[in-house]
């Protein structure tokens, strides 16, 4: 099996999924939620970091991530 490449460690995904209902995860299902979540993730902070930058701030705050949900 290939190392996970993500920066999110398995453990705490596998426990979101465990916490959402399922009794059994597998380890292939784990990445791929991992990755997943990175992605939306690195999604998101982009956005978040291009608002801060706009309002010509270099600290992304809670709202910068706020509006970021909505676009």
């Amino acid at each position: 099996m290939p190392k996970n490449k993500s920066i999110i460690p398995n453990a705490p995904v596998a426990r979101l999924m465990k916490s959402s209902g399922a009794r059994r995860v597998s380890a292939q299902a784990v990445q791929e939620m991992s990755t997943h979540i990175q992605s939306e993730g690195m999604d998101l902070a982009r956005k978040a970091v291009a608002l801060a930058k706009h309002a010509g701030r270099s600290t992304v705050n809670t709202e910068d991530i706020r509006l970021s949900k909505r676009q």
